[in-house]
């Protein structure tokens, strides 16, 4: 192939994304044209509207797809955190970019400063729980919009701080203006996030070689868990619900195995749901080496731990019992 088209999003951290990703492509294909294709999808038009009401997980993805399937794209470059955790036969996660800082971040206050009583602006349930758990005294408003509006609004008097993606503000070169980075042990990320995933037809073994050249093995098989974790609860489980894997011996002492992309390397993957006001929260923690196994697992264990129990939690009727098939 001499061009690659890449369907994509519209805002600046999208676009931001897609270069980055061609840029990615046209180093490992000499010659190899990347024409960016913009969508607008119902998540970006609706941008006041709270997510839960305008269809929650997926709609910065379904017109997106929509390219891919009629022809309009050959592959699709997402938010990893953005996509249904159950994808369309026809589609595949073809490939999975180095990850970047996969950890939520405050605008405005770091998390320890932040007074009795304080506004937190976050349009994520899970952010809100985790941090309501944290902190029962803090109050929380609604914020959607691009990264430039959520920023502003933590920079703001209007409230103490703003909720961010560490990853989103790194790629915009925002890194400045973080407040604080939240540990992953006070406020589990959300399934992919800090992830690109690259997806294309399954049928189409051009463009999925293409794409495999600029796989980042460890960054995939952690992608894929979480994902397994959320596709095993039930797509339409509606409660705040995160996952994050990393290699079992942690990030900074991985193996020279798990950073050469060795898939037998073991990982450690937390999961949690949660009630939406954070006074229930059930978190645990396994290990293993098969990507869908493992997500499987957690979350049978986050079931039988009390999370199907939550008010609000209303899995498929399949829940629990169809991992997810391997890319």
């Amino acid at each position: 192939m001499e061009t690659l088209r890449l369907a994509t999003r519209g805002s600046p951290l999208a676009l931001r994304q897609t270069e980055l990703v061609a840029r990615l492509l046209q180093e490992a294909h000499a010659g190899l044209e990347v024409v960016p294709v913009v969508v607008s999808t119902r998540g970006d038009r609706e941008a006041s509207a709270p997510l839960d009401r305008i269809g929650g997980q997926g709609v910065f993805v379904k017109e997106v797809e929509a390219a891919l399937e009629d022809g309009r794209a050959d592959a699709a470059v997402h938010s990893a955190k953005d996509m249904t955790s159950v994808m369309a036969a026809h589609l595949v996660l073809a490939a999975v970019p180095p990850r970047a800082d996969p950890r939520d971040g405050l605008v405005g206050c770091a998390l320890a400063d932040l007074p009795a009583g304080g506004l937190l602006a976050t349009g994520s349930a899970r952010r809100r729980a985790q941090l309501a758990y944290l902190r029962p005294d803090l109050a929380f408003t609604d914020l959607r919009g691009n990264m430039a509006r959520r920023v502003a609004m933590g920079e703001s008097d209007e409230v103490a701080a703003a909720v961010v993606a560490v990853a989103a503000l790194e790629r915009l070169g925002w890194a400045d203006r973080l407040s604080d980075v939240l540990d992953p042990v006070d406020v589990l990320p959300q399934a992919g996030q800090g992830a690109i995933a690259l997806q294309c037809r399954s049928d189409d073994d051009a463009v999925r070689t293409l794409l495999h050249a600029v796989d980042h093995e460890p960054s995939h098989r952690a992608v894929r868990v979480e994902r397994a974790v959320l596709a095993t609860l039930g797509g339409s489980c509606t409660v705040p619900v995160g996952a994050y894997a990393e290699p079992a011996s942690g990030p900074a002492a991985a193996p020279a195995s798990a950073r050469a992309g060795d898939v037998g390397a073991p990982l450690r993957v937390t999961g949690l749901v949660a009630s939406g006001d954070g006074r229930v929260l059930i978190r645990l923690s396994r290990e293993g080496t098969d990507p869908e196994v493992l997500g499987a697992e957690v979350a049978h264990a986050l079931l039988d731990g009390g999370a199907a129990a939550i008010e609000g939690f209303a899995a498929g009727p399949d829940a629990g019992l169809r991992p997810v098939p391997p890319a």
